[in-house]
């Protein structure tokens, strides 16, 4: 079997480069800072709610 993850996997895994200090980008739940620069484009969140996220998404097989 050649199949492997990437082969079937539609979700994106990969995560915005850390900021190396402020300015920060703003959650887009909670509007709290992230760990993620201000410059980078796209959907940010803060660890509790990635967190948060990551368990509503989760399967509960």
């Amino acid at each position: 079997m050649s199949d492997t993850v990437n082969d079937y996997c539609l979700i994106d895994v990969s995560r915005p480069p850390e900021a190396d200090g402020p300015p920060y980008a703003a959650c887009v739940v909670c509007r709290e800072p992230t760990e993620y620069p201000e410059s980078y484009k796209g959907i940010t969140m803060c660890p509790v709610c990635e967190w948060r996220e990551a368990e509503r998404t989760s399967c509960a097989g």
